[in-house]
């Protein structure tokens, strides 16, 4: 399922008070694994509140395309039917992960341990993305693979037919590369033990746990150690996905930079890898409260209520927190051009090599519309002016990057002047609403030509 987003030009202007409850499309990291979870159980799996976004989507075609059956049922629910751990079929064709650099990443450490041979590509932007800090450490299961230059998709995988137990220490944080290891381990004999520097979102444990998988998980002061015992029997399970922190940033951060907002955002999950840009919005000075906290199919969750916030002020983001919040620092970006002093973003590396270099992408587009930004390889420094201080006026770039398009467009609905993106279809990926929903809201945003 594609919404699209014609024409593709979006302008968003200076907007009225946002107002109301505005329901988040499911999160799409939980989504992803439920779907990969749930293709290597046995029985069946049933899934509410499952982003239909398309990297969602196309995950779901990649399970059956390996043999499970995914279907959506009346009342919205999703079905799979599992073939077990080691059950992959080889695919008849090539799998296309479209834009999905979390999809095509799982799914290769979950197929990677099977004696299948597996060919991916994806669209223009994941095929021009690195794939080696996951197709390097796989190999040390037994795997091969063959892509282009530098890692690089259209990418064949050939699954290691006698898989050894490994112990892995991830070089950098990344929960994606952490979730693909252990999908792996779960075909191999034996214990695969991963090593972690910096606590990464903690989806994948949890949902292994769940699921009937042999788990260990081990925090030091240093370090966290996770241990996975293979061969274990995946049982299919009840999944209530709660809605995406990732997306509910969006109209979080646009409540508090438009004057006179107060909008209330049910069924956020809290998960302490997960919910970095809150604790940085209320060291900012946002406000932001947290209402009817609860804990949802394993996941702790909040309705949160968010409120214009005249007097943010600029603060360092310690570098220890970016695991926990690395997709929202292009939406904080537009807090902190909307807050008074420096907002210093530090061991952010990791959003160069996202959808797109998105240090880059923001630095460019917010320098366009009149704000200051300095950047490093591994940081950058927004220079807010106050609320309401952003020119505005300028077209920006998204780089075919949904979150990109999003800032901007979250960004124009408090500048002085309207801001434009140049295509505001990749924000189908991810949050086939969006536009809808933040309209209801009040926000001021126009299709152009």
């Amino acid at each position: 399922m594609s919404i699209n987003c014609d024409p593709r030009i979006m302008r968003a202007s200076s907007s009225r008070p946002l107002k109301g409850e505005v329901s988040i499309p499911g999160d799409k990291s939980i989504s992803h694994r439920s779907l990969i979870l749930g293709a290597l159980a046995i029985g069946q799996t049933r899934i509410t509140g499952l982003l239909e976004g398309q990297d969602v989507l196309d995950t779901a075609r990649a399970m059956v395309s390996f043999g499970a059956q995914v279907e959506k049922v009346e009342g919205g629910e999703w079905h799979v039917e599992g073939v077990g751990v080691g059950g992959f079929a080889e695919p008849e064709t090539v799998v296309d992960c479209g834009n999905s650099g979390t999809g095509v990443r799982l799914i290769m450490g979950a197929m990677a341990t099977t004696p299948i041979n597996v060919t991916f590509t994806g669209d223009h932007s994941l095929n021009s993305r690195p794939m080696g800090r996951v197709t390097d450490p796989l190999s040390k299961f037994g795997v091969a693979t063959f892509g282009r230059s530098k890692g690089r998709l259209p990418m064949t995988i050939v699954g290691a037919r006698s898989p050894i137990p490994i112990q892995y220490t991830v070089p950098v944080p990344s929960a994606q590369v952490k979730s693909a290891l252990l999908l792996a381990s779960l075909n191999v004999p034996g214990d695969t033990i991963i090593t972690e520097t910096e606590k990464t979102r903690d989806h994948t444990e949890r949902m292994l746990s769940s699921f009937g998988a042999e788990i260990k998980v081990e925090d030091y002061s240093n370090r966290r150690l996770i241990t996975l015992s293979g061969y274990s029997e995946l049982k299919g399970q009840i999944v209530r996905v709660p809605s995406d922190p990732s997306s509910a940033a969006f109209p979080i951060c646009a409540a508090i930079t438009v004057e006179g907002s107060d909008i209330l955002v049910p069924n956020i999950t809290l998960n302490e890898t997960r919910a970095g840009l809150f604790t940085t919005l209320i060291e900012m000075g946002a406000n932001l409260s947290f209402e009817n906290e609860r804990e949802e199919s394993g996941e702790p969750v909040a309705d949160i209520r968010a409120c214009f916030s005249p007097d943010l002020q600029g603060i360092e983001v310690p570098p220890e927190r970016a695991a926990s919040m690395i997709d929202e620092y292009p939406i904080l970006a537009v807090v902190a051009a909307n807050a008074s002093g420096e907002t210093r973003m530090r061991g952010v590396r990791e959003l160069r090599v996202k959808e797109s270099d998105r240090i880059d992408a923001m630095a460019k587009g917010l320098r366009s519309n009149g704000v200051s930004v300095d950047e490093g390889e591994d940081w950058w420094i927004v220079k807010g002016n106050g609320a309401g201080s952003v020119k505005g006026g300028s077209t920006c770039q998204t780089f075919l990057d949904h979150r990109i398009a999003m800032s901007f467009l979250i960004l124009g609905l408090s500048s002085q002047k309207y801001i434009e993106i140049d295509d505001c279809s990749p924000i189908n990926t991810s949050f086939p609403n969006f536009i809808q929903l933040m309209r209801e809201l009040g926000a001021n945003l126009e299709a152009r030509g």
